[in-house]
């Protein structure tokens, strides 16, 4: 016979735990399923697109949008050559060289402009009272409207394309800047006062590191407002880039290279904007919100 603690126990499901038992920890992808898992979604929505542009475009042979698969097949003819071997064919990789000096080299002056300008304006009121005034009022004048007068400046050419670019990236750089410096805590100050770190040694040990993460937000946003102005910025007589290759093929009614021009855009700013991102990373890793 069975004993009375036999006679009133339950037999256990199969793969279920006894009572009070711990469940185990659920299994998590690992780092290449996750990154893969993240490539899907982000590609997802580009596919969908994609396929509607197709489905919207094909067999319309008086569409004034031409279908991927042309698209397709103008890209792969900007870049190497050898399919339609006309004045634009295998071209891609110098317009794309100027394009990549313009953009980075009006970023690193804006840059090197408004992170100092913006420490001075965000930790001196004296500074700040002289010029906020006057940079606000300028900050909302479209870069377009800065075109005519940047050839009166500058002439026809790369000079005038490197100042638009300049200014597209300016504004957002120095406005993050200035937010950084003013929202760092005053206790750090007075922290710093008391370990013997006064005057302008305050720049460099206290209002740098705790603006560095406004800075780099900043910074992603210049560059991508330059990458926007490039087009712009290349209106103003050059022969090389991105810019001129767009307006050029839009005079001759070539949408399909009109289109690859915009992609090629796109993806370099958004790798550009991943070095930026990964470079912030890298330098903020302290930071909860970065690291």
């Amino acid at each position: 016979m069975s004993t009375g603690a036999e006679a009133g126990a339950l037999p256990l499901a199969a793969g279920s735990l006894p009572a009070g038992a711990a469940a185990p920890p659920a299994r998590r992808a690992g780092p290449g399923l996750a990154r893969l898992r993240a490539a899907g979604l982000a590609l997802l929505i580009p596919a969908g697109l994609g396929l509607v542009w197709h489905l919207a475009t094909v067999g319309r042979p008086y569409s004034l949008i031409p279908p991927p698969a042309e698209v397709w097949t103008e890209l792969r003819d900007l870049a190497f050559g050898g399919i339609n071997d006309d004045a634009f064919s295998g071209t891609l990789w110098a317009h794309l060289a100027a394009s990549l000096a313009r953009v980075y080299g009006g970023f690193a002056l804006a840059a090197a402009a408004a992170l100092p300008l913006g420490l001075l304006i965000g930790r001196v009121p004296v500074v700040r009272a002289l010029l906020d005034p006057t940079l606000q009022i300028l900050r909302p004048i479209p870069v377009t409207a800065w075109l005519p007068l940047a050839m009166i400046l500058f002439g026809l050419g790369p000079r005038s394309a490197y100042f638009l670019v300049f200014l597209g990236a300016f504004y957002p750089i120095l406005v993050n800047t200035v937010f950084g410096v003013r929202s760092v805590e005053p206790r750090l100050f007075e922290a710093a006062a008391m370990l013997g770190c006064t005057g302008t040694a305050q720049f460099a040990r206290v209002v740098l590191p705790a603006a560095l993460p406004s800075i780099f937000t900043g910074l992603r946003l210049g560059l991508g407002f330059a990458w926007v102005v490039i087009v712009v910025g290349e209106m103003t007589g050059v022969q090389t880039g991105l810019g001129a290759i767009i307006m050029e093929a839009r005079q001759l009614s070539r949408t399909e290279i009109v289109i690859c021009g915009m992609a090629v855009i796109g993806v370099a700013g958004f790798v550009s904007d991943w070095i930026v991102m990964r470079i912030g990373r890298s330098l903020l890793a302290w930071s909860p919100s970065h690291g």
